[in-house]
C-alpha cells in the first residue's frame, strides 16, 4: 500500500529538499506552502502523515494542527524554529505526534517520520483482542481499534502506542522514561513533559468524551498505569 505524506513548508528550497528525501523512500508526496491548502489535502488525499511547519504565510501552523484534529487523526510531525519548551508542549497538546526544531537533519526527519508510520501500523498483523474492566475498555490490535463502552475512539499513533504499553501489564506503573522509549524508541530532551501532554490527550479521549471513570491513573513522582484490570 502506498504511503502518502503531506509536506507543509513555506520555504520552497527546504520543501523541495524534504520532498526528495521522502520520495527516495518510495512514498508519495504532496507539498504546499499554504496552511489552507494543507487542510484541503488532508480532507481529500487522506495522507498517512503530515509534516507541518508552524511559520506559514496564511495561517498559523498551530491553527492548522487544531483544524486537522477536528476531522482526522493523521499523525503530525511539526517543524518549528521555536525552541522554547512551552512552544513544543503547546504543539503536542494540539495533537502533534512529534516535533523537530530548525535547523534539522533531513535524514533524521525521514527516520522520525518512518518511526511514526511504524507506530501507526503496530498490531495490524495480529488478531489480538483484549478486554479490561468488564468490557469497559476493549483494545483490538488486529483492527487497530479502541472501544470505550461500545463506542470506538480514534487515537493518534502515539496515543495508541502509549495505551498499548500501559495495557501490557494493567496495574503496573510505567515511568515516563519507560513510556517514551517504548513509544518512540529513543530518548530526547523534554521527554517527561512530552509524555504528560500525550497522556492528557489520551485521557480526554478515553474518559472525558465518554464520561468514563478514571482509566489511566497518575502515580505521583513515578509515572502512569492502566487502572482497569484485564478480563479473563
Amino acid at each position: 500500500m502506498t504511503t502518502t505524506v503531506v509536506i507543509v513548508e513555506d520555504e520552497s528550497k527546504l520543501r523541495d529538499l524534504l520532498r526528495s528525501y521522502i520520495e527516495r523512500e518510495g512514498m508519495v508526496v504532496l507539498s504546499t506552502g499554504s496552511g489552507a491548502e494543507a487542510i484541503t489535502f488532508a480532507r481529500t488525499a487522506h495522507p498517512d502523515l503530515v509534516i507541518l511547519d508552524l511559520g506559514l504565510p496564511d495561517l498559523l501552523g498551530e491553527d492548522v494542527a487544531s483544524e486537522l484534529r477536528t476531522f482526522t487523526d493523521v499523525p503530525i510531525l511539526v517543524l518549528t524554529a521555536k525552541a522554547a519548551e512551552s512552544d513544543r508542549i503547546r504543539c503536542l497538546e494540539l495533537g502533534a505526534d512529534d516535533y523537530m526544531t530548525k535547523p534539522f537533519s533531513p535524514r533524521e526527519l525521514v527516520l522520525r517520520a518512518q518511526a511514526i508510520l511504524r507506530r501507526g501500523r503496530t498490531g495490524t498483523q495480529h488478531d489480538d483482542r483484549s478486554s479490561f474492566g468488564g468490557g469497559e475498555l476493549v483494545i483490538d490490535e488486529g483492527r487497530h481499534e479502541v472501544v470505550i463502552r461500545g463506542q470506538r475512539v480514534e487515537l493518534t499513533p502515539t496515543e495508541w502506542s502509549l495505551l498499548c504499553a500501559l495495557a501490557t501489564t494493567p496495574g503496573r506503573v510505567y515511568s515516563r522514561f519507560e513510556l517514551i522509549n517504548r513509544v518512540r524508541g529513543y530518548e530526547f530532551d523534554g521527554y517527561e513533559r512530552t509524555v504528560d501532554s500525550h497522556i492528557k490527550n489520551l485521557r480526554h479521549k478515553l474518559e472525558q468524551n465518554h464520561r468514563s471513570p478514571l482509566i489511566v491513573e497518575t502515580v505521583l513522582g513515578t509515572g502512569y498505569r492502566l487502572r482497569l484490570a484485564r478480563d479473563d
